[in-house]
């Protein structure tokens, strides 16, 4: 190896401003830990234990979305809207000419937020990452958490420090629609805005970006955020669970999507140790999603294999267990205590419970054993018993009550 020039050598300076690489990211990312290390202390980096971190087209419906994603994802802290926390007059005077924040800022922005307690469970992020260097940051941050959940699994603050689950969630529209949103907004808080100057009634909204009421400079918006942020997002798919979302359709079809797309799902947020160890439990959804075929299917094999006991047990219900169920229509809640010897035995309490199901009703069985003196030795006293078996038989079903609608 060459030995350094002096221009290689003592601490390089951290690069700033819009002409960053790639090959800057780590040494942005490890400028802004190194200062937050020295600044609050490693012991107390607790970052969020979920992120899903949401981009998408200016238009795209974030900020309208947001508050469904949180209440589908159980997230009780509001969203950080990277474009709120970047309030400087230089942030302003860029963002406004359709262009961009720089990297270092938005990143030690952040990472000062992520540290409120408040997001301690879990945050969605608005607008990060949206450039190449943001991306390469955002995969350096996520094993820097993961290496503090490490030091801290086994020991008393491993609440504090989880393993973290980065989520890519990304609101789609084309570039017809998201400039049609931007202008609709922007005639919307003007109208809005004249309204209430001259009624005096209501509140004046924030006045418009000079990007909502400009087509070319929606554009210009649209093709920034294709061309840096829709790219690098897509470098994710391979590390993170990705969420590719259609938001083009009217809020109840966005929301439907969303719904699908967050639907929790054991695969993607257990560790997979855990998942391993319960993976063989079936889901109860999934039984339920054949439960009608497969009773139908016992239901014949019963006729096939067993008729005459099928016969018994139908006769049984018939006659011995129906009239109490009539009796006890109005509440749709009947309860049936029964010593029958048919019931003794497996098959014929399953064909019972299937046949009730077939016929709307819930039906399930518990057996009471109990000891009953039958004889006492007059010698000896000692007491011989019997044991007696009860069958309690509970069924639900729709009363009459609920069918006349009170």
């Amino acid at each position: 190896m060459a030995a350094p020039t002096p221009d290689d050598t003592g601490p390089k300076p951290i690069p700033t401003g819009g002409d960053l690489e790639i090959k800057d990211a780590p040494l942005i990312f490890s400028g802004v830990w190194e200062d937050l290390e020295e600044r609050i202390g490693r012991a107390k980096l607790r970052f969020p234990r979920e992120f899903i971190w949401l981009g998408g087209a200016p238009g795209a419906g974030k900020g309208t979305n947001t508050p469904f994603i949180r209440q589908t994802r159980d997230i009780t802290a509001p969203a950080i809207v990277i474009s709120s926390l970047l309030n400087s007059p230089k942030a302003v005077e860029i963002k406004n000419a359709g262009m961009m924040v720089g990297d270092r800022e938005v990143i030690t922005l952040l990472f000062e937020e992520l540290l409120k307690k408040e997001y301690h469970d879990g945050v969605i992020v608005d607008g990060f990452p949206r450039t190449e260097v943001q991306v390469e940051c955002l995969k350096l941050f996520y094993h820097a958490i993961l290496k503090l959940h490490g030091e801290h699994r086994n020991g008393p603050n491993a609440r504090e420090f989880r393993k973290p689950m980065f989520r890519i969630a990304l609101l789609y529209v084309s570039e017809e629609v998201s400039v049609a949103r931007q202008l609709k907004r922007g005639m919307e808080i003007l109208a809005h805005n004249k309204t209430v100057r001259e009624t005096g009634v209501g509140k004046l909204l924030e006045d418009p970006r000079p990007t909502d009421l400009d087509p070319n400079l929606c554009r210009k918006r649209y093709q920034t955020f294709k061309e840096s942020t829709f790219e690098a997002l897509q470098s994710l798919k391979e590390i993170f669970h990705f969420h590719y979302i259609d938001a083009e359709g009217d809020l109840k079809e966005v929301q439907a999507n969303i719904t699908r797309e967050f639907t929790y799902q054991s695969s993607l947020e257990l560790s997979p140790e855990v998942y391993d160890l319960i993976r063989g439990i079936p889901i109860a959804s999934e039984l339920a999603q054949h439960a009608r075929q497969e009773l139908v299917e016992r239901l014949e094999e019963y006729e096939e294999q067993k008729p005459m006991r099928f016969g018994q047990v139908v006769k049984f219900i018939e006659s011995k267990m129906i009239p109490i169920i009539r009796a006890h229509a109005f509440t749709g809640h009947a309860r049936i205590n029964t010593e029958d010897d048919l019931l003794d035995d497996p098959d014929t309490l399953r064909m019972l419970i299937d046949i009730l199901s077939e016929r709307g009703f819930h039906t399930s069985v518990d057996i009471h054993r109990m000891d009953v003196p039958v004889r006492i030795n007059p010698e000896t006293w000692e007491i011989t018993c019997r044991t007696k078996k009860v069958f309690r038989i509970e069924i639900l079903y729709q009363s009459s009550d609920i069918r006349r609608g009170h």
